[in-house]
């Protein structure tokens, strides 16, 4: 099956290119950028690297969408993981693999899992929060996937991704993906990935309490729309993590 890789970028020019330089060529058909508003080189590393470059409204949900509508007509499997480093790309294989053998239609990587991850490279704030979301969808979806990680890492065939009708143009994009999956009866599966401390740069997310709570607060917003607008999830959705 044909892969593309979109990697969403705002002033990363410290680590895109390590992180575009990781990726496993052989297996992927491409790496699209998508420059988010960068006040940095962030494109112009990342084209050197050898990815195809492409600009979006700010906005990590907005990216995401974008480089959607860019991606190569012919992939059949879109990769989505972030441009700090910190995601490990030998682990791509284990997310593209139970697609590609029509066993699952959205894999996850989870931080959470059997791999140790690197000192630092998760806040207290971001296990809680994964813990959390995490209890509160298994509270509104009891017979749903039980996710343990809202980990950016993941694949889903464009298929799938296509009935989603995803909306959310900021932080809860993954988190919007994850529920409506649920909704949708996607088949889902979570795969333990090791995580690394960001290669350089800060992150937009939680480089600080501000933005910490910033993103907080609009995941919380996601939940509760997303949730609230959703109908129960089809019957026999009871898989669990691997």
């Amino acid at each position: 099956m044909r892969v593309s890789v979109i990697i969403p970028a705002l002033n990363e020019a410290d680590s895109i290119g390590f992180t575009v330089g990781e990726m496993p060529w052989s297996l992927i058909d491409e790496c699209i950028v998508v420059d988010n508003g960068s006040t940095d080189a962030t494109a112009e590393v990342a084209r050197t690297a050898g990815a195809r470059v492409i600009t979006a409204p700010r906005g990590y949900g907005s990216a995401c969408m974008a480089g959607v509508a860019a991606a190569l007509p012919t992939s059949e499997v879109l990769v989505f993981m972030d441009g700090d480093g910190a995601d490990v790309t030998a682990h791509m294989p284990d997310l593209v693999g139970p697609i590609e053998r029509g066993e699952k239609d959205l894999v996850l990587g989870t931080r959470l899992g059997r791999y140790q991850r690197e000192p630092g490279s998760m806040l207290f704030s971001q296990v809680f929060a994964a813990w959390f979301v995490g209890t509160l969808l298994r509270l509104r979806f009891p017979r749903g996937f039980r996710y343990t990680d809202m980990c950016a890492f993941r694949a889903i065939r464009r298929t799938s991704l296509d009935t989603l009708s995803m909306q959310e143009r900021t932080f809860g994009w993954n988190l919007e993906m994850q529920i409506r999956a649920i909704v949708t009866g996607l088949r889902i599966a979570e795969v333990p990935v090791h995580y690394r401390c960001r290669h350089g740069g800060v992150s937009k997310v939680s480089g600080n309490f501000r933005a910490s709570l910033k993103a907080a607060v609009r995941i919380v917003q996601v939940l509760l729309r997303v949730s609230v607008q959703s109908r129960r999830p089809v019957p026999g959705q009871t898989t669990t993590s691997r």
